[in-house]
Formats: C-alpha cells, sequence, structure tokens
C-alpha cells in the first residue's frame, strides 16, 4: 500500500507563524508537525510516501526529510500548485499509486491512542483485500466545521455531508483516508464544489453509496488533534507535552517507529543518537535501544 501525506495550502490562520515556514514544520512540542501524521502511516506498515505541498514549501520538507531512509521508508515529493481540494491528492498522486491502494492522512492532524496501531493494519487489509474504503469519525462539539457523518440505529453509515447547517451528529471524518485503487479513477471523475474544490466528502460519499465505506469510531482513549489555529497549536504541543512526560513514551517518534519496525538497524539509530544526545529526544533513542521500554507499541 502507498501513502500520501498532503501538506500544503498557505496557512493563512497561522499567519504571522506561517510567513515564511510551512505550517507542518512548525514544532509540536519537540517534534516537527508533519512527524505526527507521518507516523501514522508508518505505524500503518506503509513505507512509500509521497509528500505533497507547495511549490515554496517542497524543498523545505526535502531538507527536513530527505529521501526516508533513516525512517527506513521511501520519501518521494509532488507539488500542489494551488490548493484545489484534499481529493486532488489522488490526481497529482495518480503515477506514484499505480495500481496499488493507497491510504492518505493530511500534515496537521494528530492521532494518538492505545490500540491505535491495529486500527490502522486493519483499515490497510481491508483496502487490500478490495473491501473498499475505511475513515476514522470522532465526536466534536462543533459539527458544522467538519465532514459529518450520519448513522442509523445500527450504527451504520448512511450518509455524510460536508459542513452541514443542520448537523445529523457530531460525528467528524478525520483526516486520515484508507482507499481501494479505484479511488484515482474517482477522484478524476469529480465535480468541483461550490467552492471550487475536489472535496474529499463527495470521494468518500462515492463508497458509502456502493456499500464501501467502514467508517471506524475513534471513541474513549483516542485523542484526534486538527492543528490549524493559534489555539490548537498549543493545545497539541501541551498534550504531547503531557502524555510523553506522564507514560514515559513518546508519540510520534518515527526513529522508534522504524526500528521496532525492523526496517532501520540498532546502528543506524545511534548515528541518530549521536547527534541528538544533549536533549531528551536523543536520551529517548538511546532507552529505546537499551530495552527499557518492555511493552509493544500497539
Amino acid at each position: 500500500m502507498k501513502g500520501i501525506i498532503l501538506a500544503g495550502g498557505s496557512g493563512t490562520r497561522l499567519y504571522p507563524l506561517t510567513m515564511v515556514t510551512s505550517k507542518q514544520l512548525l514544532p509540536i512540542y519537540d517534534k516537527p508537525m508533519i512527524y505526527y501524521p507521518m507516523s501514522a502511516l508508518m505505524n500503518a506498515g506503509i513505507r512509500d510516501i509521497l509528500i505533497i505541498s507547495t511549490p515554496a514549501d517542497t524543498p523545505r520538507f526535502q531538507d527536513l526529510l530527505g529521501d526516508g531512509h533513516q525512517f527506513g521508508v521511501n520519501l518521494q515529493y509532488a507539488i500542489q500548485p494551488s490548493p484545489d481540494g484534499l481529493a486532488q491528492a489522488f490526481i497529482i498522486g495518480e503515477e506514484f499509486i499505480g495500481d496499488e491502494p493507497v491510504a492518505m492522512v493530511l500534515g496537521d492532524n494528530i492521532f494518538a491512542g492505545h490500540g491505535l496501531k491495529k486500527r490502522l493494519q486493519a483499515a490497510v487489509e481491508n483496502a487490500e483485500t478490495g473491501k473498499g474504503a475505511t475513515v476514522f469519525g470522532y465526536y466534536v462539539d462543533d459539527p458544522e466545521r467538519f465532514g459529518i457523518v450520519e448513522f442509523d440505529h445500527d450504527g451504520k453509515a448512511i450518509s455524510i455531508e460536508e459542513k452541514p447547517e443542520h448537523p445529523k451528529s457530531n460525528y467528524c471524518v478525520t483526516g486520515l483516508y484508507f482507499y481501494d485503487n479505484r479511488v484515482v479513477e474517482y477522484a478524476k471523475n469529480l465535480k468541483p464544489s461550490a467552492r471550487g474544490e475536489l472535496e474529499i466528502t463527495d470521494l468518500n460519499r462515492i463508497y458509502l453509496e456502493d456499500n464501501s465505506l467502514n467508517v471506524e469510531l475513534l471513541g474513549q482513549g483516542f485523542t484526534w488533534l486538527d492543528t490549524g489555529t493559534h489555539e490548537s497549536l498549543v493545545d497539541a504541543t501541551n498534550f504531547i507535552k503531557t502524555v510523553e512526560q506522564h507514560q514515559h513514551r513518546k508519540i510520534a517518534c518515527l526513529e522508534e517507529i522504524a526500528y521496532l519496525n525492523g526496517w532501520i538497524s540498532k546502528e543506524e539509530v545511534l548515528k541518530v543518537y549521536e547527534v541528538l544526545k544533549k536533549n531528551q529526544y536523543g536520551q529517548y533513542l538511546k532507552d529505546v535501544l537499551d530495552g527499557k521500554y518492555q511493552e509493544h507499541l500497539y
């Protein structure tokens, strides 16, 4: 399965922070924001990843992440000339996707929770075995800002509506999507919405009407953060800091994920440690290598 991180947009809601850098390169506690969505794909077992960004920001991501070998993944880059909708990513990435299923995560989304890895891997298996698409639902207090799912009495998704005036539930679709290969053709046949964008909600609706959309709810014990405002940036940093300090485990430590997945060697992690050993991130990597943590990451 292939993976896409959509890290475009101009970040105007975060001005002046984003006047000289990409939103997805801003720090969330001790890591650049893009580490968090990238960790979701890596925890799903996805190693071929396309990062789509703006003409100005793409070189900055290349400077940070390179070809991905230090994380045991293969990174490629593509440019989104203008932000014409989330579904446009599958048209831009058509050649990269080829004939494989594909997952996409938005570059400003953070997912955390015990058992998340199993759910991600189940979504991969769903797409790879021809069972369609998987999206993740999350309870929000302000549903009019999101794509909202309506459920029947049996908990089955029956409609999806983008930014509804009268929401039919409080469950929104988060920025993490798993699709079979049909998604490329579906995206190419989409008509732009009233705001001139190729909407991901329209794409999900195609799968819903085909009875092949699995809406997996992230309930108690899971956290989803969408870091698009100054307030949410602070909330995300505080959340990551609190969880990491209390649980003594890092969220989205890409070297750790790659090492535990068997994608990079102990020697490769040690090289990173030598560069970072003066801070707590580097010390954490040393603790991982020393076997200090016995439990597996789920």
